[in-house]
């Protein structure tokens, strides 16, 4: 396997145990286990655990601005943002950011986040641009994004506390959306 393609499966072994298993199962002694290498492999590759995070936070980075940007471009043209709620929901939750970032925060490896937060930055300049009315996309960005990184880590059994259906919070988030919108559901 060259180089390039065992960094590739470590960071995509990394992925899968951090969706899995949670961001405490992603250890390099785990991650070189799932891909048949060494911790010294790892090592080689990137450096250290929080080099590890670095990597992946920048790869899921890549993996989810575009999606985002395609979902945020459709929901303007159908005035609806239940598209853009379900990217950024599942971005955070069933693809993992949301325990990336929390395990990285935790760890005191905030700066690892500098990818995400300046791809997100970029993508809503780019977003303000192209806008023809003036909407308040900085503020439904922010209140999307941690709704949906809350949802990641608390919604499953704070919406089973509560006796709400699971995907609430998503309902939720679409209603705000609608609403600084100024637009009126049916």
């Amino acid at each position: 396997m060259s180089p390039e393609a065992s960094r590739d499966a470590a960071l995509e072994a990394a992925r899968v145990l951090l969706v899995e298993q949670g961001p405490q199962a992603v250890t390099l002694k785990a991650v070189a286990g799932r891909i048949g290498r060494t911790h010294a492999n790892l090592l080689h590759h990137f450096g250290s655990a929080d080099g590890l995070q670095s990597a992946l936070i920048q790869r899921m980075t890549a993996l989810v601005v575009a999606p985002i940007r395609d979902a945020a471009r459709r929901s303007r043209e159908r005035k609806d943002p239940a598209e853009l709620v379900d990217v950024v929901f599942d971005a955070f939750g069933a693809n993992g950011a949301g325990a990336l970032a929390t395990w990285m925060i935790l760890n005191g490896n905030q700066d690892a986040l500098d990818p995400i937060l300046t791809a997100v930055h970029d993508l809503v300049e780019e977003l303000s641009r192209e806008q023809r009315r003036d909407a308040p996309i900085k503020d439904e960005t922010l209140q999307l994004v941690l709704a949906a990184l809350g949802d990641a880590l608390l919604g499953a059994p704070m919406a089973r506390a509560l006796g709400l259906p699971r995907d609430r919070a998503r309902a939720i988030a679409r209603t705000m959306l609608l609403r600084d919108r100024g637009v009126v559901e049916a």
